[in-house]
């Protein structure tokens, strides 16, 4: 197809070719209102097989002074075109040290992910030279076999898929057939600001490499195809992989120490990518898949980037969203023969002293008033008449108390004595014996 001009025969050749089920699908066009949206827009518009399930779609960034310019244009062409179009406004979070076109580049494909409805697929407007300057990004950012396979033709998106059908067209051919067809397009001013590394790579870099070679664009998106080809097969092997160390929603840490270096890191990137959580940087992928892995089973070792958090509890490496660290809840004084049943701060819930004839403590030994906070770490406790006082940390250890229960546990003391863990620990200090005359137990309910 790349002898036939672009327009509506070739784009619907193209959709029948990428898509079976074409032309029974519904289509929402990313509208830019630029060159290459616009031709999106319009030839589908004109192609009489595509027009009944089109609408599309504009994301209002707002981060130039002429982005409600450049909405109002959009709503002209899409009325023209009888296209039914929806403009979102998004907050592009500007974070400090971070690329800010990869802040709005994430801020709209989320807002896109939001507006696809069930089924429906979602089309770009990517052209070959966007595949060139992806691919040569990619490579001066050192990526990976992933990197490298740029943008596919199709994948998986939110609630249906994302499709590219213009990856063979150029930027030249799209902007010409719609200047041919008296279809009008904004010029987005941003893309002559040279701060920006796409922008300085298309302006300054590649048109001395076309120069040079000029198939270029074609022959590294060609790359790109066979880049992906090479990635299908490691997400296969990385598949298998993670399966066999499967363990719940965690992976086996033995298992994948059984694996030779690079077929561990290849699972974990697959595992993490498939759970739908970005991928590690290249450090931190080292630090999962070697000394994580390496570390003892009662270290409980973590590894955090982005929101995710990777962590190891004896032979379990499992994800978790990082979350920012709550503020310590205050300590609660109980005395808990006026009030039976303490309520707790935060996800730490409630104790009560109840009454058992075969309790672990005897109430007269019990002090009237305890003190009950959460962990701060260094508590010990005596837990037997006749043994030494052990760190809680090690009693949480050998009783595979999760990481993630550990921090809602009640610790009650008497002073600055530590005399009970929730129901599951007593301090010697306090504990039954046979002339014990009255015996209790703590109950603590978590939320």
């Amino acid at each position: 197809m790349r002898g036939e001009g672009f327009g509506p025969r070739w784009l619907a050749a193209r959709l029948g070719a990428l898509l079976p089920q074409f032309p029974e699908v519904a289509f929402c066009v990313a509208f830019s209102g630029g060159a290459d949206s616009t031709a999106l827009l319009a030839a589908l518009a004109a192609g009489s097989r595509a027009r009944p399930r089109l609408r599309a779609v504009h994301v209002h960034h707002g981060l130039h002074p002429d982005a409600s310019l450049w909405s109002a244009h959009c709503r002209k062409v899409a009325r023209r075109l009888a296209v039914p179009l929806k403009i979102v406004r998004v907050d592009v979070k500007r974070e400090r040290g971070a690329s800010l076109e990869a802040q709005a580049r994430a801020a709209r494909y989320a807002a896109l992910a939001c507006e696809l409805r069930a089924g429906e697929i979602l089309l770009t407007a990517h052209h070959v030279d966007d595949q060139l300057e992806t691919v040569w990004l990619q490579l001066l950012r050192g990526a990976g076999i992933a990197g490298l396979a740029a943008m596919p033709e199709q994948a998986p998106f939110a609630n249906g898929t994302l499709v590219r059908p213009l990856l063979t067209r150029t930027r030249t051919e799209l902007a010409a057939w719609a200047e041919g067809h008296g279809v009008d397009f904004v010029e987005d001013a941003t893309n002559a600001d040279e701060r920006l590394d796409r922008n300085y790579l298309r302006r300054q870099i590649l048109p001395l490499v076309r120069a040079r070679w000029r198939g270029c664009a074609v022959a590294v998106s060609r790359s790109a195809r066979h880049a992906a080809e090479a990635q299908h097969l490691l997400d296969d092997m990385g598949r298998s992989d993670a399966d066999r160390a499967a363990d719940g929603e965690a992976l086996a840490v033995t298992a994948l120490r059984a694996l030779p270096l690079e077929r561990r890191k290849n699972a974990l990137r697959y595992w993490i990518g498939v759970r739908g959580w970005p991928q590690p940087d290249t450090r931190r992928l080292a630090e999962l898949a070697g000394p994580l892995l390496a570390a003892r089973a009662d270290a409980h070792p973590k590894v955090s980037w982005d929101r995710v958090v990777a962590e190891r509890e004896a032979d379990r490496l499992s994800l978790r969203e990082r979350v920012a660290a709550a503020a310590p809840a205050a300590p609660v004084t109980w005395l808990w023969g006026a009030t039976p049943v303490q309520r707790l701060p935060g996800a730490m819930g409630e104790v009560t002293v109840q009454a058992d004839v075969r309790g672990p403590i005897d109430l007269d030994l019990l002090p009237p008033e305890l003190t009950v906070r959460a962990r701060r770490g260094g508590e010990r406790l005596r837990p037997s008449g006749g043994g030494r006082a052990r760190t809680l940390k090690a009693l949480l250890q050998e009783a595979q108390v999760r990481l993630s229960e550990r921090a809602s546990l009640p610790l009650l003391f008497a002073g600055e004595r530590l005399v009970a863990v929730a129901n599951l620990w007593s301090d010697a200090s306090i504990n039954a014996h046979a002339r014990s005359k009255r015996r209790v137990r703590i109950i603590w309910r978590p939320i």
